[in-house]
């Protein structure tokens, strides 16, 4: 079985709070194709997802950001 996954890092530009990142979390949870979402609470602001490209464009964690009034950014890995 081969693993069709990649990982990618959304940066936030604000500060949040944990139940915000916890939110955010949860929200992407909810989308297909993500197998994993998570951050390091070190460096809150970037958060690591891993998904299926085949299934979901990254952009759409963006748009899950934007939908909770964050500003952010993908960054490759």
């Amino acid at each position: 079985m081969t693993d069709n996954t990649v990982d990618v890092v959304l940066h936030i530009d604000e500060s949040t709070t944990h139940n915000v990142r916890e939110d955010l979390l949860d929200s992407l949870y909810t989308i297909n194709g993500v197998s994993t979402a998570s951050y390091n609470e070190e460096k809150p602001h970037l958060l690591i997802i891993k998904y299926n490209p085949n299934v979901i464009h990254p952009d759409e964690f963006i748009k899950e950001a934007k939908n909770r009034d964050l500003h952010a950014e993908l960054i490759g890995m």
